[in-house]
């Protein structure tokens, strides 16, 4: 079943086209790569579709309805979350406190709040630090820490920007980890990311953006063989 549809959408700043007519669907439960060069208007995209910015061309439908132009408070109500290339964490709160601030919008009242944090903190193997302060978590544990609170306000689909770029191997393999649990929880995924030791074994299918526009689409397989994806952004022989 088809979770999310792009169809033919863009999006201008004045003369510049940061996104030009990308089409493609996400089904439900799918892990969904989206990569490119810096620039190319992956961030940019997933604004579009969190509610964040609001297309200039084009048509977006989540669930099976026309969603174009919402409201990001709307798309996180319908179950739409997203994560930041600069980490937002809340960092005079503690760890739990940090997810509470999620969990609210399904959950008003503080004991069901807080219970659904400290399952989420289980989840993303934060539990140790939930009574810790935000800002004093490594890199790592602040990447967690924003897809954790993502996942605190209930998502269907989960959009995660660069969050497993720059960690250590270690930390990536637990990081890969962690992003399968979730997808097993029933949530769908669509995720940037420059780590291609990550995109090609982790996603079920991958998109490229070059420039704004949508160069390839596939397996991780077949994306890696494209041409123009080794040309614009693998830079492989």
């Amino acid at each position: 079943m088809t979770l999310l549809k792009l169809t033919d959408v863009g999006r201008r700043f004045g003369g510049l086209r940061a996104v030009d007519g990308v089409s493609f669907s996400v089904e439900r439960g799918e892990i969904r790569g989206l990569i490119g060069p810096n620039g190319a208007g992956k961030s940019t995209l997933f604004s579009l579709i969190a509610g964040s910015l609001r297309p200039t061309a084009g048509r977006i439908f989540y669930e099976g309805g026309e969603v174009t132009g919402w409201k990001a408070h709307q798309a996180a109500t319908a179950g739409v979350a997203r994560t930041f290339q600069l980490m937002r964490v809340f960092s005079s709160m503690t760890v739990l406190e940090n997810l509470m601030v999620g969990s609210y919008l399904r959950h008003p009242r503080r004991g069901e709040a807080r219970a659904r944090a400290e399952e989420i903190l289980h989840l993303v193997e934060l539990s140790a630090q939930a009574d810790v302060p935000a800002r004093s978590l490594t890199v790592a544990s602040k990447k967690r820490l924003e897809i954790a609170r993502a996942l605190a306000t209930g998502p269907r689909l989960l959009l995660l920007d660069e969050t497993l770029s720059g960690l250590t191997p270690a930390e990536g393999r637990e990081a890969v980890a962690m992003v399968r649990r979730i997808n097993d929880t029933d949530i769908t995924i669509v995720m940037v990311e420059h780590v291609m030791e990550v995109v090609m074994p982790l996603c079920d299918r991958v998109v490229v953006l070059d420039h704004g526009r949508m160069i390839s689409e596939g397996t991780p397989a077949e994306v890696s063989q494209d041409r123009a994806v080794i040309d614009a952004y693998l830079g492989l022989p």
